[in-house]
């Protein structure tokens, strides 16, 4: 892990980081925010127009607003309007937190945490 990224086992985190932690993950968890994060993250100019994500997704123009603006609000996205349309955009800032975490997705999604259960109740802070 690179030295600017804190980590979980770093120091336990404090209320506020897990809230707002948790609260990233609420909107990310949703397949269709997710996909569209990673459509305009993947953009050669990290930025997309609105109107050229319906087709992609196959959803409707107002699930996409809807969708575009929860990731916005959250600060997940940019946007900027030009002319007519909505061009969404991703910070450097943003674009390195996602590759973090989708890099993270493969080695889930392979199975490499199955089978690992922790019990709660018998987890202790480390000493020293």
């Amino acid at each position: 892990m690179s030295p600017c990224c804190n980590t979980l086992t770093d120091s336990p985190l404090d209320e506020e980081t897990a809230q707002t932690t948790s609260d990233l993950f609420k909107v990310l968890a949703d397949p269709v925010r997710l996909r569209l994060l990673s459509l305009v993250a993947s953009q050669p100019d990290r930025e997309i127009c609105a109107c050229d994500l319906v087709d992609v997704l196959g959803r409707s123009q107002s699930t996409i607003s809807h969708h575009l603006k929860v990731l916005h609000g959250s600060g997940l996205l940019t946007r900027e309007r030009r002319g007519t349309w909505i061009h969404y955009g991703v910070t450097d800032e943003i674009a390195h937190a996602t590759h973090i975490v989708f890099s993270a997705v493969p080695s889930v999604k392979s199975g490499a945490t199955a089978g690992v259960s922790v019990d709660v109740a018998s987890v202790r802070p480390r000493s020293g």
